[in-house]
């Protein structure tokens, strides 16, 4: 684990786990590696041929390797049920912790080939959304 705390820690860190011979790595999601960032991200990692899977469809449509991360749309919809009970006069303290259910796969078949790496045909057919 190579921690990171701003955008120019990017490159550093991701030569550094090249160094290692590393097969691949895992970003987290959060602000400092999506939105503004995740062009950056994904650029560098593609520089120092190291396969990502992220935490959030946005990297993968702007060059990462995979995501595997919650639904938002259905976390949304769940979170607007929520906001109905206490409009209606629940105590947020007594509504259950929720955590996510559904989940997508997303992969970017541009920047495997770029990679050099062959998705299996299996896997393709389990993502919910491929980016070629």
């Amino acid at each position: 684990m190579i921690p990171v705390s701003a955008a120019e820690d990017f490159d550093g860190a991701l030569a550094a786990m090249a160094g290692e011979r590393c097969d691949g790595v895992v970003v987290h999601a959060s602000t400092l590696t999506s939105r503004s960032h995740s062009a950056l991200l994904a650029e560098l990692a593609l520089k120092h041929r190291l396969p990502t899977i992220f935490g959030t469809r946005e990297n993968v449509v702007t060059g990462g390797l995979m995501s595997y991360a919650p639904d938002h749309i259905d976390l949304s919809r769940r979170a607007a049920s929520y906001i109905d009970k206490i409009l209606k006069g629940a105590q947020p303290a007594d509504l259950p912790v929720e955590q996510a259910s559904r989940y997508q796969l997303i992969i970017n078949l541009k920047t495997a080939k770029a990679l050099g790496l062959t998705i299996p045909e299996s896997f393709l057919l389990r993502a919910d959304e491929v980016i070629e």
